[in-house]
């Protein structure tokens, strides 16, 4: 457990080298009140502003600096945190230096951190189904490969997100997916007239195959199912967001 954090956010169980540090948080830790109890990070969710600031300085206080926010569009672009001026539209951020803190926002959707075996780097992606599609988690790949990182050297961990239990969608969503790679059919349900229940750890394991990546750990934590400890946006619109974060120490 990293110091300072609340004992019911995650840790990731993977096989990093001790110097690559990793967290997720939950809702738990936190001075927001009502619909955002109570670790909400999210600064576009509605939630009272000093709230926030309360507690991403709780976060700030246990990470080596201040992370790389993005501005999540559900898209595919993977910028260089070590680079990284403002806060630019994008859906993953990727570092090399230490104490560059890679950072993504959640509240269904699935965060993906990424490092290698050598913990040379590190990487953190949002993917909905929206970047999962676009290739999000292929291109955070490719830019370990610019690194000089093999595929096979890479390694995965998938945090919380909406389950396959509870995460319908429609024909055009399955359409995105199976038209382009068939296998992908097996992370799909038939629910209802043209409705599927859709498995977003499956589709982003299914993505990390196709790029070559097999050391694929975490996955199956559900955020609609469990509201005492996880936001979710599907189930309850107005809501806060969490927050995963990986650097190298």
């Amino acid at each position: 457990m990293h110091e300072g954090a609340h004992p019911d956010w995650i840790i990731p169980d993977w096989p990093a080298p001790p110097h690559v540090k990793a967290l997720i948080t939950t809702r738990a830790g936190g001075v927001s009140t009502g619909a955002y109890e109570s670790f909400n990070i999210g600064l576009s969710t509605g939630d009272d502003a000093q709230a926030i600031e309360t507690n991403r300085a709780r976060l700030r206080a246990i990470l080596p600096r201040e992370p790389h926010w993005l501005k999540q569009v559900h898209g595919a672009r993977v910028v260089d945190g070590d680079k990284l001026v403002g806060r630019p539209e994008a859906d993953a951020c990727v570092a090399r230096e230490r104490a560059s803190v890679c950072a993504v926002l959640v509240a269904d959707c699935l965060p993906v951190l990424f490092t290698d075996r050598a913990g040379s780097i590190v990487a953190a992606a949002h993917a909905g189904w929206r970047g999962l599609a676009a290739g999000v988690v292929e291109n955070t790949v490719k830019s370990f490969a610019a690194n000089g990182t093999r595929a096979e050297d890479v390694l995965a961990y998938l945090g919380p997100a909406i389950g396959p239990a509870a995460f319908e969608v429609g024909d055009d969503v399955y359409a995105a997916y199976t038209q382009s790679d068939p296998r992908t059919r097996v992370a799909f349900v038939p629910h209802a007239r043209g409705k599927w229940l859709a498995d977003l750890f499956a589709l982003a394991r299914r993505a990390l195959a196709r790029s070559g990546v097999t050391a694929v750990y975490g996955g199956g934590l559900c955020t609609y199912s469990n509201p005492a400890r996880f936001y979710s946006y599907r189930r309850e619109k107005i809501t806060g967001r969490m927050g995963a974060f990986i650097w190298r120490g």
